[in-house]
């Protein structure tokens, strides 16, 4: 058996000619109706949790999400085999890393989506709802806890990264690679589980803000965040260098005792302090500043987010 629980998301929607575009239009049963052979890969329960555009989806809602998930896992009554969730593409790296630091990973928690609605042609909600619930209801996925199926590949949750806004396969791991893929069905792993430390014990309660640095910039939104937010992660340059006039900001932000994290607006790579000049990673890491590790610029967020939240160093 395995637990089907929808969000909502472009998988859910159809193009609305009197609103201009594409909304939130099915719930799950009507999906499940659209999906044949879903029935034939296992036995599913079919959950209505929302029907938004992910972009609706803040920290309270995400949490919700969180503990519904736990407590799916932990039911005495038809403890399910796997759980499916079908979500906006938009957002599903935040979800899918706060799971993956979060949730008991014994019972595999699969989130997909889709990049097309139903009222596309090339409609990919179908396969990629087969294919979430194949990786759902597969024992090799027993102990991986979250991943993300999407354009017959699997990502460890807190790795996939939406690279791409239209493309059928948007989703890749910057700072990983897939862990394995799902063919006819069949779920093939390539990688052993890579599981992060889980964290519990808390509510998802601290403010972070994500601010982008700027040529020329002095560091007058970080000041302007400061005095709302218990942490910020900021987006440099390159390996992770930053214009000198933003680092008197930076420093009243640590003054304050409230960490910085640095990432780095390029896709792929991660911080490395290696230059010394005035604003250059190196400096800024002597600080006080925190490399913000194989993440993207959200993913960096949610994890400072999870760290303040719990209690815990960045990354612990």
């Amino acid at each position: 058996m395995i637990h089907l629980l929808f969000t909502g998301g472009t998988i859910s929607m159809h193009h609305d000619p009197a609103a201009g575009g594409n909304v939130p239009a099915h719930d799950g049963e009507q999906l499940v109706e659209r999906v044949p052979g879903l029935e034939r890969i296992s036995p599913f329960r079919v959950e209505n949790w929302a029907r938004v555009p992910a972009a609706h989806l803040g920290p309270e809602r995400l949490w919700d999400l969180r503990n519904r998930v736990r407590a799916i896992q932990a039911s005495e009554n038809g403890r399910p085999q796997g759980i499916v969730i079908t979500h906006g593409t938009d957002t599903i790296e935040e979800t899918a890393y706060l799971l993956s630091r979060t949730i008991d990973p014994a019972i595999p928690v699969v989130v997909t989506g889709a990049m097309r609605t139903s009222s596309d042609t090339d409609w990919d909600g179908p396969r990629n709802l087969r294919d979430a619930a194949a990786v759902a209801a597969s024992p090799a996925s027993t102990g991986r806890g979250a991943l993300v199926v999407f354009a017959s590949s699997v990502f460890a949750g807190q790795e996939a990264v939406k690279t791409d806004t239209l493309r059928l396969d948007a989703f890749t791991a910057p700072h990983g690679s897939p862990v394995g893929t799902v063919r006819g069905g069949s779920v093939t792993y390539t990688e052993p589980p890579r599981i992060p430390t889980r964290l519990s014990g808390f509510t998802l309660s601290a403010r972070v803000a994500l601010v982008p640095m700027v040529i020329g910039d002095h560091g007058e939104l970080l000041d302007l965040c400061r005095p709302r937010y218990d942490g910020v992660v900021i987006i440099g340059f390159g390996s992770g260098n930053l214009p000198p006039g933003a680092i008197p900001a930076i420093q009243r932000w640590l003054d304050e005792g409230k960490p910085v994290v640095l990432a780095s607006r390029c896709p792929n790579g991660v911080v490395t302090p290696l230059y010394a000049f005035e604003g250059g990673g190196a400096g800024l890491v002597a600080m006080g500043v925190i490399p913000a590790g194989p993440r993207t610029p959200s993913q960096a967020r949610m994890e400072l987010m999870l760290s303040l939240s719990a209690g815990v160093p960045y990354g612990a």
